[in-house]
């Protein structure tokens, strides 16, 4: 086999044929990522394969690329500072020749192949001549911002958006009559902060955008209803939460009213103060998506900015995150239990940083299925598990503990328009997996057991989320 030929990862003659007949050319939905919806509608084209790849953070930064040069010791100018743009690529050039086995290093190139149709391996050596190739054909019509996505069949986009955002592009891109849908996902994370700076001003801006005046716990979850209902008339179907760590604490109305001064006024809470509002919000926000018919994404056990001068200097999504390792299924058990018993719980996809963590959630999950076609699922390998080892482990654990057929398969949480062939890099996976449980007798061979399977995870799954 040579390196990313046709058959790349695929090992056995039914992954080849489940792949090139059934997974290869289905459209995607990629459910959740953070490209702009101003970018994708004001289309324009970027500047060089820097800006595209390695820029500065504010739109398409990608910190798995910046993690691995920092390793490689690249100066942090050439990374996330001013640095002239073919140093910058130079440098990365330089990074992948050392970073075989790791995921980047493949996504690279078949980033380079499926857009570009560039085979030579990128090195210190090819660097110059894929530069120069690279920008010009960017420079083109044919690479705009929506064209990449066109490219790699986008039917379906996710974008991630704030509860006060006005949605203006999204309502613009609608009028477009463009081939593929961008449709906004409702992310609260602010409302749920009450530690962090700023929380008592992004209260003011939820007050100005839902029309509530906020005096009381009560209030906020009515000011956030109304985003909820604004954004399900924009076609939003899916909410999203970076969870952090999993806790849960009850509390009064009038401790979560004390907390939620508190917390305006900028005077800080407690670590228990913290559980208890977010556990309250959590339930109130579960009740509300399960009214609507939403699917709720939880993200849980990042453990964020460990870096802190890194952090101080460079923000945040920049490369000094981690997995977290902290207890996870008591609390999302008693939390799950209080919602189902508080107004029911939305459909779920529950993602963990920490793999360790897959076993818990999933049967943890199972005892609150029912009601719908799988209400609860453990979440796509995400971050630092978007690996063939990471990727292969969720699955085995979604077949073992649930339904893989009901699976809603691979979304890239990118904020780069050139991530999309990490959705190829799910499905040959995929192809892979099922190939091997075929050649071990686990699982019948014939395709038209098998086929379905993979249409329903590779792309009809994900396109039901979408679906009153």
């Amino acid at each position: 086999m040579d390196f990313l030929d046709d058959d790349y990862l695929l090992t056995t003659d039914t992954a080849k044929k489940l792949f090139h007949d059934t997974a290869e050319d289905l459209p995607v939905v990629d459910y959740h990522c953070h490209l702009h919806p101003q970018e994708i509608y004001d289309d324009p084209n970027f500047g060089n394969i820097v800006d595209a790849w390695l820029t500065d953070g504010k739109n398409y930064g990608d910190h798995y690329k910046w993690r691995l040069m920092r390793a490689n010791g690249v100066p942090e100018d050439l990374i996330t500072g001013k640095g002239d743009p073919w140093d910058k690529f130079q440098a990365f050039a330089s990074t992948m020749e050392k970073a075989v086995g790791s995921p980047v290093f493949m996504w690279t190139q078949m980033e380079l192949r499926r857009y570009f149709g560039i085979k030579d391996v990128l090195s210190s050596r090819t660097a110059r001549s894929i530069y120069e190739q690279t920008n010009e054909m960017l420079a083109t019509p044919e690479f705009s911002r929506r064209s990449l996505l066109r490219r790699f069949k986008v039917d379906t986009i996710c974008t991630t958006d704030d509860p006060v955002d006005d949605l203006h592009y999204h309502e613009l891109f609608a009028k477009d009559n463009e081939s593929f849908n961008m449709i906004p996902a409702f992310r609260p994370d602010p409302a749920l902060k009450p530690d962090q700076p700023g929380f008592g001003d992004w209260v003011n801006r939820l007050e100005a955008a839902s029309g509530v005046t906020i005096h009381s716990f009560a209030d906020l979850v009515s000011a956030l209803a109304k985003r909820v209902d604004y954004f399900h008339d924009h076609g939003c179907r899916l909410s999203d939460h970076a969870g952090g760590i999993m806790t849960y604490d009850e509390a009064s109305d009038s401790e979560l009213n004390a907390i939620l001064d508190k917390a305006r006024a900028g005077k800080g809470v407690t670590p228990l103060e913290f559980s208890q509002y977010r556990t309250a919000l959590f339930i109130e926000l579960m009740r509300m998506y399960n009214a609507k018919g939403w699917t709720m994404q939880l993200h849980i056990h990042s453990l964020l900015n460990i870096n802190t001068k890194g952090f101080a200097d460079h923000g945040p999504d920049t490369g000094f995150d981690a997995l977290n390792d902290r207890s996870i299924a008591e609390p999302l058990a008693y939390l799950l239990n209080a919602a189902h018993n508080k107004g029911g719980i939305p459909k779920m996809l529950i993602y963990s940083l920490n793999p360790n963590d897959y076993m818990a959630i999933s049967t943890v999950a199972g005892c609150f299925q029912g009601g719908m076609k799988q209400r609860m699922a453990l979440g796509n390998a995400w971050w630092f598990n978007d690996t063939r080892n990471g990727i292969r482990k969720q699955l085995q654990v979604m077949a073992e503990t649930s339904l893989l057929g009901n699976f809603v398969g691979m979304t890239t949480d990118s904020r780069s328009f050139l991530s999309f062939p990490r959705h190829e890099f799910f499905r040959r996976i995929l192809c892979e997996q099922i190939g091997e449980w075929v050649a071990r007798g686990e699982m019948p061979g014939d395709p038209e057991f098998l086929e379905p399977i993979v249409r329903d995870v590779s792309f009809n799954n994900a396109k039901e989320l979408f679906t009153d």
